[in-house]
């Protein structure tokens, strides 16, 4: 683990996700940490907020990693559904959306507790159809929640 990833504070997931390590700890915490605000900041409607939690974390990791597809594939993913919910955009999503499925290319589907299987299927599928979007929220451990006020803190952050 690199010391610019290391956040004692953040907890365990629930099950065994890639990014758990054997021994307990996250192999990359501030990733895990980003990972939760932006899931629960998206799953709230706050797609600016959660773009800016993958955004800033995506920074700490070369190109090409795992690590750093995973996170640039994060922020397309909020970016476009900032586009199709706040602008209308469906074009800006598609196009948006297409980048995102090629970061996620190679990315475990279990990704630091990102179900990111039904994220590569709802995009696919939003291609065609923009209304596979309403209504739908990213799968994060075992269940889909919603921002409180420490996660647009967190996000707050980085404005």
């Amino acid at each position: 683990m690199d010391d610019h990833t290391r956040d004692d504070s953040v907890g365990p997931p629930a099950g065994n996700p890639t990014g758990w390590r054997a021994d307990g700890q996250w192999e990359h915490a501030t990733l895990r940490r980003a990972v939760v605000h932006g899931v629960r900041l998206y799953n709230d409607g706050g797609f600016h907020e959660s773009h800016d939690c993958f955004e800033a974390e995506w920074y700490n990791y070369g190109r090409g990693s795992t690590e750093s597809k995973f996170l640039h594939g994060m922020v397309q993913v909020a970016a476009g559904a900032y586009k199709q919910f706040d602008f209308e955009d469906s074009d800006g999503m598609r196009s948006l959306f297409r980048t995102s499925l090629q970061y996620f290319r190679g990315v475990p589907n279990d990704y630091y507790g990102v179900d990111l299987l039904d994220v590569r299927t709802t995009l696919t599928n939003a291609l065609s159809d923009p209304s596979t979007l309403d209504g739908w929220r990213i799968r994060l451990d075992d269940g889909h929640p919603v921002a409180d006020e420490a996660d647009y803190d967190f996000a707050a952050e980085f404005d």
